[in-house]
């Protein structure tokens, strides 16, 4: 989820030679001047230019993974608090799709080159494997369930996103082939809203029913994010956040947070089939305003937590085992005081500190072997050299 975002690049140096103007006073026929050597050129211009790291994705990747470990860190403790979970439910209406967005614009180059193929599959399907086994490994342990079986069929937690973010890009080239994909997404997602029973199959309805917002990154230029950057729109995203805040703690206490999860079908919530298309186009409106809203007021300069965003893969897997100690080990049961005010700002607090700590250079160091391996040895010697060059001019727009 997570690339190195499109930059500036540098100015390419001009040719240094150019055809010596005759001496004054020398007529056409004199001798002519031997022409001067090429200036040197240095290493810096002879090396292809490289682009930078875009401030301002990496500012919004970071804040989304805040947010989404924080309204993680709100489940065991919103029980009985109205506003707590009116808060759940706002920030669970854009979190993931502000992430999967961003995801898509960044898969817009994916076109299933064999060093394309090898990046997806060390920086998605091998984290996948590993964190599928330490959060099974983590369950049996914490929570006293040591029958609990591995699955690769069935995502346990947070490792979902992977499975799917593996399926959305390599459908890369046909969503970018089609006339209409984002009309043909959505037709897709309520028609997966509507079947019930492949919730568990590879997480397929979250794969589905979040598709669109994958498409309509693929489908969004850079001009798109200007547009969000200018002042009216700006402004026009307080009302829009804050009336959507008093809608949410209005509705709170009779809306199913199955809908905000878009893991199951309608049927299986309880509602109408025709329910399921419903809610899915109402949904994605909704989540296009406040992902709107929220990523018009992230910042455009570097911040003290600009670098974190090429790291948060890293906050992304680890903080569930933190949430998931709170289930498993019964500490809201043990310790009552989490689920009132000063428990839950407690944890809020805690949660956004932790996925800042794993968002840095040195977890993101100690964890490549899990999250970005080499694999060399398991790719032709020409699909690494190939995967190799892209690499290292991806490392270098992280500086």
């Amino acid at each position: 989820m997570f690339h190195a975002p499109n930059g500036l690049q540098r100015d390419r140096v001009p040719d240094a030679s150019r055809e010596p103007e005759p001496l004054p006073g020398r007529t056409a026929t004199a001798e002519p001047t031997p022409p001067a050597p090429p200036a040197p050129v240095s290493q810096e211009a002879q090396a292809p230019p490289v682009k930078r790291r875009d401030a301002y994705f990496d500012n919004a990747k970071y804040l989304a993974i805040v947010l989404v470990a924080v309204a993680h860190a709100w489940e065991p403790v919103m029980d009985g608090s109205r506003a707590t979970r009116a808060a759940y439910m706002f920030v669970y209406t854009f979190h993931m799709p502000a992430f999967i967005i961003i995801s898509g614009y960044f898969s817009r180059s994916f076109q299933a080159r064999p060093d394309q193929l090898k990046r997806l599959v060390s920086g998605v399907v091998v984290p996948f494997f590993v964190f599928e086994v330490a959060y099974t490994l983590f369950k049996r342990w914490a929570d006293d369930d040591p029958d609990y079986p591995f699955s690769l069929t069935d995502p346990l937690y947070l490792t979902w996103f992977l499975i799917a973010l593996f399926v959305w890009r390599l459908s890369t080239p046909l969503w970018r082939s089609i006339k209409y994909p984002l009309a043909v997404s959505l037709v897709i997602a309520s028609l997966g809203s509507m079947t019930p029973g492949i919730g568990q199959d590879l997480d397929l309805q979250r794969i589905l029913q979040f598709l669109p917002f994958f498409v309509l990154g693929l489908s969004m230029r850079p001009e798109h994010f200007q547009m969000l950057r200018r002042r009216e729109v700006r402004l026009l995203a307080l009302p829009v956040a804050a009336g959507a805040a008093l809608f949410t703690y209005w509705v709170a206490p009779d809306v199913r947070m199955g809908w905000f999860y878009h893991s199951t079908s309608a049927e299986e919530l309880d509602a109408p089939w025709w329910a399921g298309p419903l809610m899915t186009f109402g949904l994605f409106g909704c989540a296009l305003l406040l992902t709107a809203a929220f990523l018009a007021w992230v910042p455009r300069r570097r911040m003290w937590f600009t670098v974190l965003g090429a790291g948060t893969i890293c906050g992304y897997l680890l903080h569930g085992f933190l949430v998931k100690s709170l289930d498993y080990l019964g500490l809201v049961a043990q310790y009552p005081w989490l689920a009132e005010p000063a428990g839950e700002i407690a944890v809020t607090i805690a949660a956004a500190a932790a996925v800042t700590l794993f968002c840095t250079p040195p977890v993101r160091r100690a964890l490549r072997f899990a999250t970005e391996p080499e694999l060399s040895w398991a790719f032709r010697r020409d699909v690494t050299q190939l995967s190799g060059r892209a690499g290292a001019a991806s490392s270098r727009t992280s500086r």
